[in-house]
């Protein structure tokens, strides 16, 4: 990846994009190298300039921005930030499972945006506040600390479900810390939960995301509540 990152503009509203635009154009560290109004034209000049982050809309004519999304995480075109006025949760997590890397609300501030894109640019995933805790409280299993429901597994004994060949693969230890990851903890946090090294935590971390395929937070996450390990927001067990 350049040190300068390249980022395409996805709205179909021009005077967003161009906001967008000008207010990226004042950071020495982001390039825009691209405008599309729609999906299609999204993932035709993310083929073109191969940009390292995509700024994408939701509900836009001729392709919706979830689908350019899966069309774009699966070629590799560049990672994507879905950013939209639209907070609804089937938007959230139909742009989690298209493989968005970040989800930004349009009432963001102007320093919000540059940091997303800055991180997710760099290989990080991102969520806002207010989305990372929807995610937690609304990806808990149904039924969860119920008798009968994927949150009754204790500790040491997750159900995993679709995910259960994956997750035998982790350690004990590699549980506890993908546990605190599904219940929005930050490394620091972990280390601190754990009683362990900062560096430590990071290791475990990876190791994680390669168990598990998944690229980043965001996937883990997902795994964790759709697995029964995190209820109501917190560990299960």
């Amino acid at each position: 990846m350049s040190e300068v990152l390249r980022v395409l503009l996805v709205d179909d509203q021009p005077i967003i994009r161009s906001g967008f635009a000008m207010m990226l154009s004042v950071e020495d560290d982001l390039e825009v190298v691209g405008e599309a109004a729609d999906g299609r034209e999204a993932i035709e000049l993310a083929r073109a300039q191969r940009p390292d982050v995509i700024v994408m809309d939701v509900q836009m004519p001729v392709m919706d921005g979830i689908a350019a999304t899966r069309e774009i995480v699966a070629e590799e075109l560049g990672r994507v930030i879905i950013l939209t006025t639209f907070d609804a949760d089937s938007y959230l997590f139909d742009a989690l499972r298209a493989g968005a890397s970040g989800f930004l609300l349009k009432n963001a501030e102007a320093e919000q945006l540059v940091e997303a894109l800055r991180a997710v640019g760099h290989g990080h995933a991102l969520l806002a506040p207010e989305v990372t805790k929807r995610v937690i409280e609304q990806m808990s299993p149904p039924g969860a600390g119920t008798g009968g429901g994927a949150g009754a597994a204790g500790a040491g004994a997750p159900t995993g479900g679709a995910h259960a060949e994956l997750l035998a693969h982790l350690t004990d230890r590699e549980l506890d810390v993908l546990r605190l990851i599904g219940a929005g903890r930050s490394n620091s946090e972990i280390a601190a939960d754990l009683v362990i090294g900062a560096a430590t935590v990071k290791t475990h971390v990876s190791s994680i995301f390669a168990k598990l395929q998944v690229r980043d937070r965001v996937g883990a996450v997902i795994i964790a509540h759709e697995s029964g390990l995190v209820v109501d927001g917190g560990s299960a067990g």
